[in-house]
């Protein structure tokens, strides 16, 4: 029982703790540490945040931020964004009794050739007709994805989580039947061009990095 016991330590010491960070259009802020003997056994580990705690928006602690480690150097790990989804607890606050929720379930394709799944939510103020859901579901629809073919992978990511494609469905919709709430409830990267895929993410310029900002990540290897 000692050996096992010291094995265990051993195996513990053994491993180094790796701080990771966002992606660059994140402003590579620090999301959090994780441990591995090995930098490569982290490649492919996802890890969570909050949209609160990347921005200091404590108001934006229902946004649940997923990325996947890509890259490692030195003691710091770089990540990409694959995805973002809602609280379950906020998400039950939404639901009322006599409402209507309206939702869809679409993969838009950015402007520089990602493929997303995502899922927009629509509430109403009070039980809508038929046909008025129909009728919501498809100008929902029609804006996510003309939105979508106009914006850059980037830009696209950030108009999710930050609330604008959900204003920009509001201002379509409102006028059908009086709307409460309006969300993209979660996203989901399901393609990546081969040269993206490939490529590391771009470190901030030095006039805009921040002092606690870590090193860029290691150039690929030819």
């Amino acid at each position: 029982m000692a050996r096992k016991a010291a094995k265990k330590v051993d195996a513990f010491r053994a491993k180094n703790w790796y701080q990771v960070f966002a992606p660059a259009e994140f402003n590579r802020v620090n999301i959090g540490e994780t441990l591995a003997d090995e930098p490569e056994k982290m490649i492919g580990r996802v890890m969570e945040s909050t949209l609160g705690d990347i921005t200091g928006d404590w108001a934006k602690q229902n946004t649940k931020m997923l990325f996947r480690i890509e890259e490692v150097g030195g003691n710091s790990a770089y990540t990409s964004f694959i995805g973002h989804e809602m609280t379950k607890d906020y998400m039950r606050s939404l639901v009322k009794r006599r409402t209507t929720k309206i939702d869809a379930n679409l993969v838009v394709t950015t402007k520089d050739g990602y493929k997303l799944r995502l899922k927009p939510l629509v509430f109403t103020v009070k039980r809508a007709r038929t046909s008025q859901i129909e009728s919501i579901r498809k100008v929902m629809v029609e804006v996510v994805e003309n939105r979508s073919k106009e914006l850059t992978f980037n830009e696209l990511v950030s108009d999710v989580v930050n609330g604008k494609i959900a204003a920009d469905i509001y201002k379509a919709t409102k006028n059908i039947y009086p709307l409460r709430r309006v969300e993209v409830a979660k996203s989901e990267v399901v393609f990546r061009p081969a040269v993206a895929a490939a490529a590391p993410s771009a470190a901030p310029a030095p006039s805009e990095q921040p002092a606690s900002s870590p090193p860029a990540p290691p150039a690929p290897s030819q």
